[in-house]
């Protein structure tokens, strides 16, 4: 067994423990130390020291509830690519300053490419989607172009 200060020092050499520990706090993050040691073969002391560990060094970064967006009205989600008329570091600041204060872009992405950005947008529907589209993203001044990509489903979604 690894100290917590050599453990700490070795992080990015994770071992298959730690790796059966994230799989398992991916699954379900709510579950008790007790159950999780259980599963990954740990004793219950030693397991809350591991995951302790991993939340020092910033491997676990956070504990998040997954929603259903139908369940909160948000039945329509697209993927949008952006790109920018001005490449620089102001236009770049500005946008990302934009799109964190719009609640229907539940992710962003500065990515490489012919864009500059990807969107996750979840609305209500098709029409709240256009209103936002037109509205809020296509009155931007560094908007140049807009590429929406509607999900028709999800067959895999392991985002937290």
């Amino acid at each position: 067994m690894q100290e917590d200060g050599l453990f700490l020092q070795q992080m990015t050499k994770l071992d298959e423990i730690d790796h059966r520990i994230l799989r398992e706090l991916s699954r379900d993050a709510r579950q008790p130390n007790l159950a999780l040691a259980e599963r990954v073969g740990l004793s219950p002391s030693a397991c809350l020291r591991r995951v302790q560990a991993l939340e020092r060094a910033g491997v676990i970064k956070a504990y998040r509830a997954v929603l259903d967006p139908e369940k909160l009205g948000l039945g329509f989600v697209a993927y949008v690519t952006v790109g920018l008329n001005s490449h620089t570091k102001a236009a770049q600041e500005a946008f990302e300053r934009a799109v964190a204060r719009a609640p229907q872009v539940r992710e962003c992405h500065n990515i490489t490419g012919t864009v500059e950005y990807l969107l996750r947008i979840e609305t209500a529907d098709l029409a709240a989607y256009k209103h936002w589209h037109t509205d809020v993203l296509g009155v931007l001044p560094q908007v140049q172009s807009i590429t929406t990509f509607v999900v028709m489903g999800s067959p895999k979604d392991d985002r937290a």
